[in-house]
């Protein structure tokens, strides 16, 4: 009934910028909390960014001050805003959408598929 798509990603130099988009569609009553992950070559996934239905963000360490997390309600889209690129930056994004159906119904996390960012020294 939902999916989540992400987008934007490629390949860059460093230094350079992107922008990811994270589009749910479906079913939607509302969406809740929405994080960025990211996953390296033979690496586990990890939280980049995620922010709240209050607008309150946070930030892996690795990338304060370069990446940025948005969201435009009106478009069911969460944005990453990601600059100053570094080549440790090269992996695959993931976008994590908690979404409600129904204001009777629980939220249920929906996953992305991903999209690569490679970023070249």
């Amino acid at each position: 009934q939902v999916q989540v798509v992400e987008s934007g990603g490629g390949l860059v130099q460093a230094g350079g910028s992107l922008r990811l988009s994270c589009a749910a569609s479906g079913r939607i009553f509302g969406i809740g909390p929405v994080g960025w992950y990211r996953q390296a070559p033979e690496k586990q996934r990890e939280l980049v960014a995620n922010i709240l239905t209050t607008g309150s963000t946070n930030y892996a360490d690795s990338v304060k001050g370069r990446f940025t997390i948005s969201r435009d309600n009106a478009k069911n889209t969460v944005y990453l805003q990601m600059n100053s690129l570094k080549p440790e930056d090269t992996a695959v994004y993931y976008c994590s959408a908690n979404i409600r159906h129904s204001s009777a119904d629980r939220f249920t996390m929906y996953w992305g598929q991903g999209t690569p960012v490679t970023v070249s020294s």
